[in-house]
């Protein structure tokens, strides 16, 4: 069945948004190009894109509301229905999965009582799987509002959810503090994260990545193996005992679950 229209914005909530995308637009030589930017910003004021939203969009850049929803559909990071204040994604790609991620979404599920996409009924927070969060050599991770915990297991995951819905400070492994669903879309939107300290906290990378990045440079130690050049022979053979495991053998314990591995900062880079 057809839609009725979009309901507008009221009055102080357009001329509120009204100057803050003309200042979003004025970025970019097209107008068109500010699309994304200007999503984010709709998603700040709810929480998802309406379309509301949408229609607001498609207005100020001249677009029709077609080409306005094939963006917003296309990205999985705009929503598109009421959300909670914390997004709490779950990375259930192939290598957080076999190191834990489907126990970790799975376990998250049933405690929170709700499934994939889906929000508690306090509107705290919205779980969903996630194909990659580009952080593999921390896996499994969770992301929430697009912050890194890593090393998690069934069990962080669950103390996580519940200082989050407890409204309990919750700090990522790394990055900025945490903050609503909504005041990241506003950050993501291109406006400045005012929070002291938030523009300065960042993260290095995991030790797995640093030591490959020492193989690649050739720093590694003498006994490791190099995997050849496809057409030639092998450099060197492995010690025995130092055969590395493949993506097929049966998935290793993560660090933070290992007792004799616990998780922790690297005191320096590669260690």
């Amino acid at each position: 069945m057809p839609q009725l229209p979009a309901p507008a914005y009221p009055a102080d909530v357009r001329a509120r948004l009204e100057a803050d995308a003309k200042e979003v637009i004025a970025r970019y030589p097209g107008s068109r190009s500010a699309l994304l930017p200007l999503l984010h910003l709709v998603q700040s004021e709810e929480g998802y894109v309406s379309r509301t939203g949408m229609a607001f969009c498609a207005e100020l850049l001249g677009l029709t509301t077609a080409e306005v929803t094939a963006v917003a559909t296309f990205y999985t990071m705009y929503r598109r229905r009421p959300s909670g204040d914390y997004q709490v994604g779950v990375c259930t790609n192939t290598l957080c999965a076999v190191m834990g991620g489907d126990a970790i979404f799975d376990r998250l599920k049933e405690h929170l009582g709700v499934g994939n996409d889906e929000t508690t009924e306090d509107g705290k927070v919205t779980l969903e799987h996630i194909e990659c969060n580009a952080a593999c050599d921390f896996a499994p991770v969770v992301m929430v509002n697009w912050e890194f915990f890593d090393n998690q297991t069934p069990e962080s995951a669950t103390r996580l959810v519940d200082d989050l819905i407890a409204g309990r400070t919750v700090e990522p492994t790394r990055g900025a503090p945490l903050c609503t669903y909504k005041d990241t879309a506003r950050i993501l939107a291109g406006f400045p994260d005012e929070r002291p300290g938030a523009v300065e906290a960042t993260g290095g990378a995991g030790a797995a990545s640093l030591i490959g990045l020492k193989l690649a440079k050739g720093e590694a130690a003498p006994q490791a193996r190099v995997v050849a050049p496809r057409g030639e022979a092998p450099r060197d053979r492995p010690q025995k005992g130092a055969e590395h495991l493949s993506s097929h053998d049966a998935p290793q314990q993560t660090s933070a679950s290992d007792p004799d591995h616990p998780a922790g900062p690297a005191a320096e880079e590669g260690e």
